[in-house]
């Protein structure tokens, strides 16, 4: 399953079923696992590590150094997990640190034209549709996702089963379960819709809308809120995760 005109370095490691198609380049230190199909054009470098059962499209370039004007030289990697779908002319650097990773998860969707920038944390099952770019240090949490041609500064977190609205400007942390759109970008509502599909019961979802109207609607500052929050009686998991997510911001959350 390799084409003829793919090159691939004689020290790279292939797993059983992969399929390389033409034009393709593999550097010596890729490792790629079984049943992944690389198709045409792709280019893989560093040291990058890409798991089973992956797809990669055309023209994709994943591992490459990074952008950081800081880089000096340092050994760094990339990894990418199970089952993950990598789009036509996406984009994927290398960390900045010694021995930093940029990482991308499970079940991943990353379309067209994306980009992963250095050290970059990209959970499972997160989806970045087309153009929709991170700046370095970047974390994308479970089941979040980024809309179309929307842009994330550097080191800002999005929360898990976040999802953020195309063309948005997202400067500040996201936090999870939240609606967050607009240019500059604002909560909008819980993200009710995709906690549903993910089986979210019903009273944790009312739960996670209370918390909301109170950091929300009720023009309370963010500590007073939080503490008011944190009164509930029979505190979920959930609601909890979403009081931790914001104390442990070190950009501010957006609002």
């Amino acid at each position: 399953m390799i084409h003829p005109t793919a090159i691939i370095d004689s020290q790279a490691e292939l797993g059983d079923g992969v399929e390389v198609g033409p034009y393709t380049v593999i550097g010596p230190h890729v490792k790629i696992g079984s049943d992944t199909r690389v198709l045409g054009h792709v280019y893989l470098d560093g040291h990058t590590t890409i798991g089973p059962a992956c797809e990669i499209y055309p023209f994709s370039s994943i591992g490459t150094r990074t952008q950081d004007l800081k880089f000096n030289g340092n050994l760094t990697y990339v990894k990418i997990g199970t089952r993950t779908t990598i789009r036509e002319y996406v984009t994927i650097n290398s960390a900045t640190d010694e021995g930093e990773t940029t990482l991308v998860g499970d079940d991943v969707l990353l379309m067209a034209h994306s980009h992963v920038a250095h050290s970059c944390v990209v959970g499972d099952r997160v989806v970045i549709a087309n153009c929709g770019t991170l700046a370095g240090h970047v974390t994308m949490e479970d089941d979040s996702i980024l809309g179309g041609l929307s842009g994330i500064h550097q080191f800002v977190r999005v929360g898990r089963m976040a999802m953020l609205g195309g063309a948005s400007k997202i400067t500040r942390d996201c936090p999870p379960y939240m609606i967050i759109d607009g240019h500059p970008a604002a909560v909008r509502a819980i993200n009710k819709i995709g906690l549903e599909r993910k089986s979210v019961k019903p009273a944790i979802i009312a739960a996670i809308k209370n918390a909301y109207r109170t950091l929300y609607r009720k023009e309370l500052a963010v500590s007073p809120a939080l503490e008011i929050i944190e009164t509930t009686p029979d505190l979920c998991e959930e609601v909890r995760y979403l009081i931790e997510f914001i104390r442990g911001s070190k950009r501010g959350i957006i609002r």
